[in-house]
Order: structure tokens, then sequence, then C-alpha cells
């Protein structure tokens, strides 16, 4: 069964339908023969993808790929971003069928399409963006840390999963009004290694104020990275 929407299916229906969605072949977003990969190639070919123009630091779009505005006035502590996709439909739903539908295939295929834009980066180690305890027992995983250690079995990489925790359980960003997100998570994260010297590859699903993002990296920073890139699956963009 596909996850997108159908006119006869009703919200309430989606947990039903995330748990039927993958079927062996079978596209995840409209059930066409898709061989051995997550989508056929005409829902591929549909992903809303990042343009190539973006900030450097934060990838959002921009009209020639120079920094954003955001980023020249407070720039954020990580010194760059690598994302795939925009943060919309059916992006958001697949990612979604990652986090609340259990579906691990998911990180598998996130994993491939950020090794494509890391394979030539100068990273040593990665690094997944930390759940609380409490939420990653509600969870049952960290669907960051999926992501990173498939990228880190694609590319060869050290993956550490248990240095940066997050040691303070904030409310959802998602929750909060925009300029409330950086004070929500301060002090919500802690780094129990050195890191002198290493060029750390922080990765998540997706990357919306990316306050959460920054704050990782300034303790990574204090702990003696020497630069944090962040990579996500998708990145959100206001119209």
């Amino acid at each position: 069964m596909s996850i997108l929407p159908h006119p006869l299916a009703p919200l309430s229906r989606l947990g039903r339908t995330l748990r039927d969605a993958l079927l062996p072949g079978t596209c995840l977003l409209c059930e066409a023969d898709s061989g051995d990969t997550l989508l056929c190639p005409a829902c591929n070919l549909d992903l809303p993808r990042l343009p190539e123009e973006t900030c450097p630091q934060c990838a959002l779009p921009t009209a020639c790929g120079d920094r954003c505005g955001a980023c020249l006035k407070t720039p954020p502590h990580f010194e760059a971003t690598l994302a795939p996709f925009l943060y919309e439909f059916p992006v958001d739903r697949i990612i979604h069928a990652l986090k609340y539908g259990h579906q691990l295939v998911v990180a598998e295929w996130a994993a491939a399409e950020l090794a494509g834009c890391c394979a030539c980066r100068d990273i040593s180690l990665i690094m997944p963006l930390p759940l609380h305890p409490a939420r990653l027992r509600k969870r049952g995983f960290n669907q960051s840390a999926e992501i990173a250690r498939r990228i880190g079995n694609l590319l060869n990489f050290k993956v550490d999963r248990s240095s940066l925790l997050r040691c303070r359980d904030t409310p959802p960003q998602a929750a909060l009004p925009l300029k409330e997100r950086s004070s929500n998570v301060r002090g919500a994260f802690e780094c129990r290694r050195d890191l002198s010297g290493e060029r750390v590859l922080l990765v998540d699903d997706v990357l919306t104020t990316g306050a959460t993002a920054s704050e990782c990296a300034r303790i990574l920073h204090l702990h003696g990275a020497s630069t944090v890139t962040v990579a996500v699956l998708a990145r959100a963009v206001r119209h």
C-alpha cells in the first residue's frame, strides 16, 4: 500500500498505511514495481531536490550560491550543510515513514543519497544528532543514528554513536516559535570525548532553523572539532 494520500482514506488510517507500505519490489510512494530500490524511477525523478545554488553554510537556496543573509548576520556554529532534498511532499512522508512508521529500509535509501553528497568531503568522523534517552525509549530507535551508521558503512568512515549525548529533554522544536528554538536547545547536549582535529559529519534527518544542529556543533567545537559539516536528507525552506 502506498503512503501517498488517497481521497477515500482518512488520516486516521495513516498508521496502518505505514505498516503496510513496503512490499518486496514495491515503490514506497505509488506501489509500482521498483525492483530492489525504495522508489520507482518515476517517483524518484519527481522528488523535490534542493537547487544547486544554495548557501554553503546552511543550504538555503540563494541566487548565486552565496552565503545567505541569516548566516552573514548570525552564523551558525557549523561550517557547511549537505542536503539532497527539499523538505516538501512527498519527502516529508518518506521521512515520517522512517521516524514514526519504523520503516528502517528508508534509512538505507537516505544513507545512499547522503553518501553521494559526502563522498568528496573532508570528513574524519561521523556523529548522529542524539535523542534524549526518554525519547529514545519511546521511539525505540534514533533515525539519525540509523542513517549515520549506514553512511559509515558505505563510505568506510568511522561512526561514533555514543559520545555526543542529549542531556536535557527539551520540548520538540516543531512545537515552538522560531525565535524560541535556539534558547530551547541551549545546554541540551554534551560530548564525552576529545575531538581535537576531527572533521565531523553531523547527521540528522531534517534541517529547519538549524538551531539544534548549531548547538550540537558548538559543543563539538568546544571539544576540539576543527570543522562540523551537517548532513541531512532534507532542508526545510519557508516560501
